[in-house]
């Protein structure tokens, strides 16, 4: 890590003007989407009270989330300014900020556009569509503006990638937060509202009379909307910056100088145009098919990307084909992830089907069939991802030079990542027309508009795990690059390092990085565990206590129960980020450089897998049961219905907690490991 400070060394040129134009735009074009989307009506009077307690739950739960991480973070900067330097501080704090932010426009974005798109269904599926997508693809244009503005801006001013990593873990940290704490919140209070006012009351999932319905929608907001922007923005970050770090090392640098740097950076640039223009594709065709309409957007991004990334190569980076071939291999690479992941999630495939239908017998064989098609969901992604490694890495020349072989195989995860605009836009969609079904039934709207909303809400259910599939899979890519990155950061200070599986500490820390993961998800499991009991028995009670709920002559507590949910999500965040944080720095400080090594390289595989399984298990098993919801196997009042509901409940902390917290978990280990790798080698020389 470079102590020395050369303010302006990189300077303005064409190279670092890219990135910020494109910053600028994404976030113009973020403000004028909002914008269209605030000017829409907002309905009926009830519909207005209905999304302001949404609202309003939405903000008290962010501000007493962040107020908590902020003191935990402002430890860690004092941490930084004392062990390294006040650059990586400063770059933590900025990343943190930043971070934080991307998580707070999701949360208001869905809070807004909820009930406008509810009103706007009243017009057909199309309007409604259209709405929710600008209001989703205002939290894609935010991350990448912003993601994009923070690197350029600090590479700018501090001239060295090496300083950047302080952005990076800034971000990371922040995203393990919004994770951890979003996801039990929404958890919990979906988990509750679902077993007592489903299996218990039979009401329907979104009936005022849940005095859990309210939490339940916010929860949408806080862990779909709010987590997901934190995390993607982080991963956005890290890819980025990973490709950055290997491009400063000898061989990379002799080959491309400066620009192999900033490549990363041009590569996301040029997709922020690509996306914008990919945004007016999104549009129903003759057929209909609300999906369809979402990936003729996302395919028109790709085309005009993978045009794009040839022209700045070919300026760039002297005309080599294999760095642009390495930039269409990371494109093919996500979408293959997310046609896979569309496969195994959408009730128009066999997975889903075949769950479904297994809950005709009961909730033994719903559990047996999700977690056995869930296992199988794994296999294909990793193909996928193994295939890309190994294509880039040769490709870039890694027969020849295995740091430019590696360097491929980060343009491949920054090029990946560089469509999380659309990518984005696509899964922020889904949880505002969640919110705006449950706001037209707790409104009791029309049944014409529940017809609109309900099929927007289960494609919403297969682009969440759509982009979780993607996030896992560039944190895949992204994660390798970052541990090249370690192990070039002790190159530089000892000379060599070998990382064999015949060396005790190697073995050791594999094994406790492999296990890290499920101590991890273990954690977050049990908490939505601990907190929808709570939720439970809140609502079991006011059934029992409030006369008049379910005649519906009484309104329930709703706040009550918002209020349960939210300190029981506070109270779960700090474990599992000292697991982030604390298991790399022991194993580093009292084993050695190599135990750390290794317990990378455990996190990584473990925790790919496990994040895989959990997320697309946990939207198989929901869209199984929406299935059912639809008529098939005898409907909603069925007992396939009810053995559905279980396997949902199972699969929500699954696909919404723990399974997606586990990607920032990965990049949380590999960044504090890159920060303090130069205190643990000189510690381990005393």
């Amino acid at each position: 890590m470079s102590e020395i400070w050369t303010p302006l060394m990189v300077g303005l040129n064409i190279e670092t003007m890219l990135p910020l134009v494109a910053g600028v735009v994404a976030l113009l074009y973020a403000g004028y989407l909002a914008m269209s989307v605030i000017r829409e009506d907002e309905g009926t009077d009830e519909m207005k009270r209905i999304a302001k307690a949404i609202r309003e739950g939405g903000n008290a739960y962010l501000n007493r989330q962040y107020k908590t991480v902020a003191i935990f973070a402002a430890v860690i900067a004092v941490v930084l300014v004392l062990a390294i330097n006040w650059q990586t501080a400063f770059g933590f704090a900025v990343g943190a900020t930043l971070s934080a932010f991307c998580g707070y426009v999701g949360m208001k974005m869905t809070t807004a556009g909820n009930v406008r798109t509810a009103n706007k269904a009243k017009q057909g599926l199309q309007a409604a569509l259209s709405l929710a997508f600008k209001g989703g693809a205002v939290s894609g244009f935010t991350i990448v503006g912003l993601a994009l503005l923070g690197l350029t801006s600090f590479y700018i001013l501090f001239g060295d990638a090496n300083l950047l990593v302080g952005f990076g873990f800034g971000a990371c940290l922040i995203s393990l937060f919004a994770r951890v704490g979003g996801g039990i919140y929404t958890k919990a209070a979906d988990v509750g509202a679902d077993l007592v006012g489903k299996v218990e009351a039979g009401i329907p999932e979104d009936d005022p009379r849940n005095p859990a319905v309210i939490a339940d929608n916010v929860g949408d907001a806080v862990g779909d909307c709010a987590g997901m922007g934190a995390d993607l923005f982080e991963t956005y970050v890290v890819t980025a910056l990973a490709a950055m770090l290997l491009a400063s090392s000898p061989a990379v640098l002799a080959k491309f100088g400066a620009s192999g740097i900033a490549l990363p950076l041009v590569i996301g640039a040029m997709a922020i145009f690509a996306t914008v223009i990919g945004t007016f594709f999104v549009r129903l065709g003759k057929e209909g098919k609300i999906m369809n309409a979402l990936y003729k957007g996302l395919a028109a991004t790709i085309v005009v990307s993978a045009v794009a990334f040839y022209i700045v190569t070919y300026y760039f980076m002297g005309g080599d084909l294999g760095v642009y071939v390495c930039s269409i291999v990371g494109l093919v690479v996500m979408v293959c992830m997310v046609v896979i992941t569309d496969y195994f999630t959408s009730y128009s495939h066999k997975p889903v089907l075949f769950v479904s239908e297994a809950s005709k017998t009961g909730a033994g064989t719903n559990l047996i069939a999700g977690l056995g098609m869930g296992m199988r969901s794994t296999f294909l992604p990793v193909i996928v991802i193994v295939a890309g490694i190994l294509a880039s890495y040769f490709i870039a020349g890694g027969a020849s030079s295995p740091e430019l072989g590696v360097y491929g195989i980060a343009i491949a995860a920054a090029a990946m990542l560089s469509t999380t605009g659309m990518i984005v836009s696509i899964d922020a969609y889904g949880p505002i027309t969640d919110n705006a079904g449950g706001i037209a039934e707790m409104a009791n709207l029309p049944k014409e508009v529940r017809d609109v909303t309900d099929p927007l809400d289960a494609v919403g259910n297969t682009t969440k795990a759509v982009t979780k599939g993607y996030a896992i899979g560039s944190a895949a890519l992204a994660a390798l690059s970052l541990f090249a990155a370690y192990k070039d950061e002790i190159v530089k200070r000892v000379g060599s390092v070998v990382l064999s599986i015949e060396d005790p500490f190697v073995l050791a820390g594999l094994l406790l990085g492999a296990a890290i993961p499920f101590l991890f998800a273990s954690m977050l499991m049990t908490a939505v565990g601990r907190a929808a009991f709570q939720i439970v028995e809140e609502v079991r009670r006011q059934f029992r206590e409030i006369k008049g709920i379910m005649e519906g002559t009484a309104k329930p507590d709703y706040g009550r129960a918002v209020d349960i949910v939210t300190k029981a999500a506070l109270k779960e965040l700090a474990a599992p980020a000292l697991i982030a944080i604390l298991s790399p720095l022991l194993v580093g400080f009292l084993l050695n450089e190599r135990a750390l090594g290794g317990m990378l390289m455990g996190v990584i595989l473990s925790g790919v897998l496990l994040a895989l399984l959990m997320t697309t298990g946990g939207a198989m098993w929901d869209n199984a049961k929406k299935y059912i919801e639809l008529g098939n196997f005898g409907g909603k009042k069925s007992p396939a219905h009810a053995a559905a509901v279980v396997g949902d409940t199972v699969g929500d902390p699954f696909k919404d907690t723990a399974g997606p917290a586990i990607n920032p978990l990965i990049k949380v280990m590999n960044t504090i490991s890159i920060l303090f790798i130069a205190l643990i080698l000189m510690y381990s020389l005393l």
